[in-house]
């Protein structure tokens, strides 16, 4: 009986609402059962206090979630920690633990509790709403001709410096080689930047064969060759996703206001939002050199699973879940105890709005769980409001965030 998601679910329930009396004498009976129900209880107890704070997010599909979870446990079950380090990661085991305990009880306590009505405060009406964003970006030439790549048909897009710009039926930009007799020196002399606005994403695979992601609000600029070069140079602005081709002789590297990041051939993410107070640089696969500009910092070598964080106070190097750095690119948003002021800003460059605090205190506000970006505004926010800690309203491209004092 203790593996059934109803019983997560009414365990959830209880230490979420300890003041619903019903479900609290349904608790103790479970409870009073037997001594490995009693056990069952204690241990589901014991991961969700040690979640933290963080307001838990009805995830949509807790299938998923329970799959995430499987998985987390199996690396840890194969990644025994040592004496030194059993306690954090041990810690940090238990909150994901928990995270999932609570997505998957959520999944099912409104079945459960109200025959499929919500349990949680009647729906909200919005005076407004904004749909998800999609492929959008603006292609700038050489010549600083700009291209709507969204407003173009599929096929060729441009052509220059002897390189044919084409784009596919999935929504890529693809250069190819059309005439080599203009020589390479020339083209890498020749930059394009393809840039996304607000509420817009591209995919582009430059003319070394890399591909790269580009999130809403970011820019990346290129040469037009890389074939003279010693290194394969490309800035960024805002954040993307890279799969870079092979390359030992020539190191590709992605520059950034803050650092540079140096690669032979690997997948990694780079955030780089100059409205964010870190620079976070994700190893999915291979290795990178993470290069900050800070005075004092050396460089740091990255293996996969890491993820570099920089600071005004300099670099620090941790481990995570590295697929949680591309929910963007996978068309999600995923938080792991993360504040509401900075899920509002994604929610801000992906929708195309702008957020604003009627009370200070609902920045702080600590969520965990995944939302897909592919459901409008309003239904994300009510993701939100479920969990009784914030309600918002929508006037126009406005949102405005407020913090709920009770149930």
């Amino acid at each position: 009986m203790t593996n059934q998601p109803e019983i997560l679910a009414l365990i959830a329930r209880h230490l979420e609402y300890p003041d619903d009396l019903a479900c609290k004498a349904q608790v103790e009976q479970f409870r009073k059962h037997s001594a490995e129900n009693e056990a069952f209880y204690n241990s589901v107890e014991k991961v969700w206090r040690l979640s933290g704070k963080a307001a838990p997010l009805a995830s949509l599909d807790h299938h998923q979630a329970a799959e995430r979870f499987s998985k987390r446990l199996n690396k840890q079950r194969q990644n025994l920690p040592t004496k030194k380090t059993k306690l954090s990661r041990t810690t940090v085991f238990l909150r994901w633990a928990a995270a999932a305990v609570v997505l998957l009880a959520l999944g099912s306590v409104i079945y459960l509790y109200s025959g499929g009505k919500s349990l949680f405060h009647k729906q909200r009406t919005y005076a407004s709403d904004a749909a998800p964003g999609s492929n959008k970006a603006i292609l700038v030439l050489a010549n600083g001709q700009k291209i709507s790549l969204s407003d173009i048909n599929n096929g060729d897009v441009a052509k220059e410096a002897g390189l044919s710009i084409t784009k596919t039926a999935d929504g890529q930009l693809v250069y190819n080689i059309v005439d080599d007799k203009l020589g390479g020196a020339a083209k890498e002399d020749t930059f394009n930047t393809i840039e996304t606005p607000k509420g817009g994403v591209w995919q582009i695979k430059l003319p070394d064969g890399s591909s790269v992601w580009l999130n809403a609000a970011s820019a990346l600029t290129y040469p037009l060759s890389f074939a003279k070069g010693k290194k394969r140079l490309v800035e960024l602005k805002g954040e993307a996703y890279f799969e870079v081709s092979k390359d030992k002789d020539h190191p590709f590297i992605v520059k950034t206001a803050k650092q540079e990041v140096e690669v032979l051939g690997t997948s990694f993410n780079i955030n780089s939002y100059a409205d964010e107070s870190e620079v976070k640089t994700t190893l999915l696969e291979g290795s990178v050199k993470v290069m900050p500009y800070l005075a004092g910092q050396q460089p740091n070598i990255l293996k996969p699973g890491e993820q570099a964080v920089l600071s005004a106070r300099g670099i620090n190097i941790k481990e995570v879940d590295a697929e949680e750095s591309i929910d963007w690119k996978n068309g999600y948003f995923m938080f792991n105890n993360e504040k509401q002021e900075n899920i509002m800003r994604k929610i801000a460059r992906w929708y195309n709005v702008q957020v604003e605090y009627a009370d200070a205190s609902a920045k702080d506000v600590m969520y965990y769980g995944s939302i897909s970006r592919f459901e409008n505004v309003s239904k994300v926010l009510r993701k939100f409001e479920q969990t009784g800690e914030v309600r918002f309203e929508i006037h126009k491209n406005k949102i405005t965030v407020y913090k709920e004092t009770g149930q």
